[in-house]
């Protein structure tokens, strides 16, 4: 099982591939949980870790977008459309495509029922301009650090509820 996050293919249904396939840039990373997660609980977790939370911070500082943890758990639920810098693009029973109010980024959260567990997915697409090419070229090692981090802090976060949740 894998459990560090890992940089992967795109799965065939990821909404997310669109953006690959015009040409642009977009990643994928997975981690294996031994536990059965729901795409609601992957969202909430993943939004409410204190590592995105710094995020919300300095978007709410920089852009004056804030955000809040119920507000996440909204975005989880499907009764929210927009979260923080991001509005919804696409939902499935399963993933959740975002775009930022630029229109110039995608976040994507899917999950994946595996044998003893689930797969966690999570990416991103950039369709730099032309002139852009060569700056973000110069932050893609910071971006893939971090969205391993990303998921990382999200899977420990489900195994932390998954733990309370057996204690309760």
């Amino acid at each position: 099982m894998n459990r560090a996050p890992q940089p992967c293919p795109l799965p065939p249904n990821a909404l997310l591939r669109a953006y690959q396939l015009d040409g642009g840039y977009a990643d994928c990373y997975s981690t294996d949980l031994p536990l059965a997660v729901t795409h609601g609980r992957y969202v909430e977790a993943f939004y409410t870790t204190p590592l995105f939370k710094t995020e919300r911070l300095i978007l709410r500082l920089a852009i004056g977008k804030p955000s809040t943890d119920a507000q996440a758990r909204q975005l989880a639920a499907g009764t929210l459309d927009a979260f923080a810098a991001w509005t919804v693009e696409k939902r499935a029973d399963d993933q959740l495509l975002l775009a930022d109010i630029y229109g110039r980024t995608r976040s994507w959260l899917m999950v994946e029922p595996i044998a003893g567990g689930t797969r966690l997915y999570f990416g991103s697409a950039v369709v730099p301009r032309a002139r852009q090419r060569r700056s973000f070229g110069l932050l893609l090692g910071f971006h893939r650090l971090y969205s391993k981090a990303l998921l990382a802090s999200a899977r420990r976060r489900l195994v932390k509820f998954d733990k309370r949740a057996k204690l309760a």
